[in-house]
């Protein structure tokens, strides 16, 4: 689990159903983004196409987080993946609704649903 120098922030990666789950705890901030972008950018070089984004233990997200999470949903829809949300939950949600954000990604209350969705966009 690729975690920020200070502990505030981390990333697990697993494959499960067809897809790579990426799992965010803490706080994703401009200190702690890299161990995010990171794990990212691997996924999708190492041939995740569908990328489920689970937000459920995510307590904190400013705008550098939400930045890596667009420009990621851009790289994998040019690459015919796509980039979906699992657990938006306050406070986090807050900022992707007053950005306009949440309407860009496909959202599911959990990872079992998230799975059995279709809906790839």
């Amino acid at each position: 689990m690729p975690s920020a120098d200070d502990d505030r922030f981390a990333v697990d990666v697993r494959p499960l159903g067809g897809a790579t789950v990426l799992t965010l705890a803490g706080e994703l901030d401009h200190d702690t983004a890299e161990p995010l972008r990171a794990a990212l950018e691997a996924a999708r070089a190492g041939g995740g196409r569908r990328l489920l984004i689970d937000l459920s233990r995510l307590a904190f997200c400013d705008s550098t987080g939400l930045n890596v999470l667009l420009h990621s949903r851009l790289a994998s829809r040019e690459t015919g993946g796509s980039l979906e949300l699992i657990g938006l939950h306050r406070p986090v949600a807050r900022m992707f609704h007053v950005t306009g954000a949440d309407g860009l990604f496909p959202q599911h209350p959990d990872v079992e649903a998230a799975l059995a969705s279709q809906r790839h966009t």
